[in-house]
């Protein structure tokens, strides 16, 4: 396990259990904060049998396929109203992942690289051989791993506030995550709002305790980054979880950072950085959100003032 060693102080745990408990507050009481709002894509709910567990999806809109990985302690209501404007343009699948929302729980840990491959498994149940995808905070990181082992699935990735490394999370962050319990986690209050949709009403403990293991995972994925061929969209707070000099370095993998209007053609991958907003702020900003993802999807790239010169 990657972490810093340091002691930290009373002031310091305070600190930052504040920040888990806004963290976990958000993820699971966003559906109460966010309503899907009024329009005409209602999603339709099914189960898909993958991997040993029997998995929540729902389908909503037209167009080409793009599924939808929500966030560790999450599920598809607490992504709020992103889904159905991105329904607007696309087949949205929108999945719930393993312990999460409506979907079972199976004796097995909660890894990124399994969360992957159960997408790439549901991805074959339901006859979609190719799809963008969208993934938020764990979902973004799985949405990596699945564009890392199961390349040909994807078309584009779009990846908001993720890291691919340990060493990229906030200090705070990765001085607090040895000291994360299960008791902890539980004392929040915060397994009653899990019940109203978990297949197991009794099954918090035990995802709280894979979610803390996940966090305790090592994480250094660089190498196996920049083999990603696809295109990437990197989305992140100017206050995530993630450094902004990390979220730097993962588009700078990704072949990004070049000088525009130079006669070299724009990578592929991009990048964007939300103003004013924290981890568990990003997915609170559908507007604008839809504003990055919709162009990056469908390949538009703003005309520079050089863009017809020869050279």
């Amino acid at each position: 396990m990657n972490n810093t060693g340091k002691s930290i102080t009373s002031h310091s745990i305070k600190l930052c259990m504040g920040t888990v408990r806004i963290i976990i507050t958000a993820a699971l009481f966003l559906n109460c904060h966010i309503g899907f709002g009024q329009n005409e894509f209602t999603p339709v709910g099914d189960y898909v049998t993958i991997n040993g567990m029997k998995m929540y999806y729902e389908v909503s809109g037209e167009g080409e396929p793009l599924i939808v990985l929500h966030g560790a302690y999450m599920n598809i209501p607490s992504m709020g109203s992103i889904i159905p404007k991105l329904a607007e343009t696309h087949k949205v699948y929108a999945v719930e992942f393993q312990g999460h929302g409506r979907t079972t729980d199976i004796d097995r840990p909660i890894t990124y690289q399994n969360l992957a491959d159960d997408v790439a498994a549901f991805m074959n149940a339901v006859g979609v051989e190719k799809a963008d995808v969208f993934g938020y905070s764990m979902g973004s990181a799985a949405g990596l791993q699945l564009a890392i082992r199961h390349q040909g699935k994807v078309n584009r990735l779009v990846a908001a506030s993720v890291a691919y490394d340990f060493e990229g999370w906030q200090p705070a962050f990765k001085e607090f995550v040895p000291q994360m319990t299960v008791d902890m986690i539980l004392s929040m209050g915060f397994e009653e709002e899990y019940r109203k949709l978990a297949a197991n009403p009794e099954g918090f403990r035990a995802l709280v305790e894979k979610l803390i293991a996940l966090e305790k995972e090592p994480m250094a994925w660089g190498e196996d980054v920049k083999k990603i061929k696809i295109p990437i969209l990197v989305i992140a707070g100017d206050a995530d979880v993630a450094t902004l000099e990390h979220t730097v370095s993962l588009f700078r993998l990704l072949g990004g950072g070049i000088m525009g209007d130079m006669g070299e053609s724009l990578p592929a991958s991009r990048l964007a950085i939300m103003p004013a907003t924290s981890h568990t702020a990003v997915i609170t900003q559908p507007d604008m959100l839809h504003s990055f993802i919709e162009p990056f999807l469908r390949g538009e790239t703003p005309k520079g003032m050089f863009e017809e010169t020869e050279y």
